[in-house]
């Protein structure tokens, strides 16, 4: 799927609460993600929540990710 600026798989809370790998940095450079991935979103208001997000899910808390 086309992930685009905005959605989860752009911002630097997808996956924060462990390293970066591969499937995280693809995202970032490639802009493109599998259907079935699901990650842990880190923004501190949903950090109780532990929520797990597509890359295409998306908030008012995104945060451009760092490049890598």
């Amino acid at each position: 799927m086309q992930v685009q600026t905005g959605q989860c798989g752009l911002c630097g809370h997808f996956g924060e609460t462990h390293a970066k790998n591969d499937a995280l940095i693809s995202i970032m450079s490639t802009k493109q993600a599998e259907t079935t991935l699901l990650d842990e979103c880190g923004h501190p208001k949903h950090a109780a929540l532990h929520l797990k997000v597509t890359p295409i899910s998306g908030c008012d808390g995104f945060v451009p990710a760092a490049q890598a």
